[in-house]
């Protein structure tokens, strides 16, 4: 019998205490993990009220890190971001930012309506989002940021933004839960209103730390070194099948969709990815109308 390491059996916890608070959000709660073991982005669309900001906020309880959270409009400043203007250093001549509790020193990132960020932030977030760095006053600092959950009301359509979210490889559609579930909808979301009221979420202990989740990666990315050839083709056979349906995948976006598959696979305690962890080729759609083509590819 195969021993599961006391890191998967954390990452299990946190996915069974996240699941057992709200209902039908498996899938949500499992790219949640992938994305922070890989060390990648995750963007949830839907409308408001379907539980996108609550998942990420218990998340971000059970794990030990600096966490941002922020609602963006077309009006926010980049000082509300990445932090105020050093008032004592510019007057030194020195052009910096003061960004304790703020983004560019967080681990977890939830940046809620993403896209109506205005250029000036939304161009700062290219590099931290996908090289790590953030740039002020001709001084490149490099950010702890583990992952950042981007939340959506619609799906962008102007291409002013579409660098932004082809930076966020887990894109996932959050819906109201069907008639069938909604019985059990309200019985969770009084003791979910209970444990909110009562304190019960603030007295939740980690069950990971930021460290952890850095160390996994410069763990899974040996295992990046030993993916097997027989997979590389199957992939590579998908994402031409895809690409031949009109949906669009950057060469980028592919190489680093494997570093999914090997953190789907250490989640499942399995040393290498198979053809079970291609689910993920359904969350790499444009837009929603592309759903229903993945399903059928992947399906």
């Amino acid at each position: 019998m195969t021993t599961v390491p006391p890191i998967v059996q954390r990452l299990s916890q946190i996915a069974h205490q996240l699941e057992s608070t709200f209902l039908g959000k498996s899938e949500t709660v499992r790219l949640m993990l992938i994305a922070a073991v890989a060390g990648e982005h995750m963007l949830l669309v839907g409308p408001p009220g379907t539980a996108k900001s609550a998942l990420i906020r218990m998340f971000s309880k059970l794990v030990d890190a600096k966490y941002f959270e922020y609602l963006l409009t077309r009006f926010t400043e980049p000082n509300e971001i990445f932090g105020p203007i050093d008032i004592q250093a510019f007057r030194q001549g020195q052009y910096q930012r003061r960004m304790d509790g703020m983004l560019p020193a967080a681990d977890v990132v939830f940046l809620d309506e993403i896209f109506k960020a205005n250029s000036a932030i939304l161009n700062s977030l290219l590099s931290v989002l996908n090289e790590r760095l953030y740039t002020v006053g001709g001084t490149v600092v490099k950010v702890p940021l583990v992952t950042c959950f981007g939340a959506s009301n619609e799906v962008p359509n102007d291409d002013d933004l579409m660098a932004v979210f082809d930076r966020f490889l887990i894109r996932l559609k959050s819906d109201n839960l069907d008639s069938y579930h909604f019985q059990e909808l309200l019985l969770r979301g009084l003791q979910h209103e209970v444990a909110k009221a009562t304190g019960e979420y603030d007295r939740l202990k980690p069950l990971l730390s930021a460290t952890d989740l850095r160390n996994l990666h410069v763990f899974l990315a040996e295992r990046m070194r030993a993916v097997p050839e027989g997979f590389l083709s199957q992939y590579k056979g998908l994402v031409f099948q895809i690409r031949a349906e009109g949906v669009s995948i950057s060469d980028r976006r592919a190489v680093k969709m494997l570093k999914l598959f090997v953190a789907s696979a250490f989640l499942d305690n399995r040393a290498a990815p198979d053809p079970s962890d291609f689910f993920l080729l359904k969350h790499t759609w444009n837009n929603l109308d592309q759903s229903e083509i993945l399903d059928g590819i992947v399906g």
